[in-house]
C-alpha cells in the first residue's frame, strides 16, 4: 500500500485532509472562475473589434475572422481595437 492509498483514522487526520482537501477545491475553482472570466473578456473584445470594423465599412475577411474570435491574448486585441478606430483597411488593423 502507498502513501496515497493509506486511510486516515484519527479525527485529528481526517480534519486536517479536509481541511486541505477544501483548499485545494477552492483554489481549483478561483483558477477556473479566472480563466473563465478572462475568456470572456477576450470574447466580448474580439466582437468589439468585428463590430467596430463593420460599423466603419473595413470588410474582414473569414480567415481573419476566425483568427479575431480565435484569440485570447488581450494586448493583440486591445491593439487591434485601436487600430480599428483609426484605420480604414483590414490590412492595416490585421498585418
Amino acid at each position: 500500500m502507498g502513501f496515497h492509498d493509506y486511510q486516515f483514522r484519527s479525527d485529528l487526520a481526517l480534519r486536517h485532509q479536509a481541511i486541505g482537501e477544501a483548499r485545494g477545491e477552492a483554489r481549483g475553482e478561483a483558477r477556473g472562475e479566472a480563466r473563465g472570466e478572462a475568456r470572456g473578456e477576450a470574447r466580448g473584445t474580439a466582437r468589439a473589434v468585428l463590430k467596430l470594423c463593420a460599423a466603419r465599412g473595413v470588410l474582414v475577411s473569414d480567415e481573419v475572422r476566425e483568427r479575431v474570435l480565435a484569440c485570447e491574448d488581450m494586448s493583440v486585441l486591445d491593439e487591434w481595437l485601436t487600430r480599428a478606430a483609426r484605420s480604414a483597411s483590414a490590412q492595416e488593423i490585421f498585418g
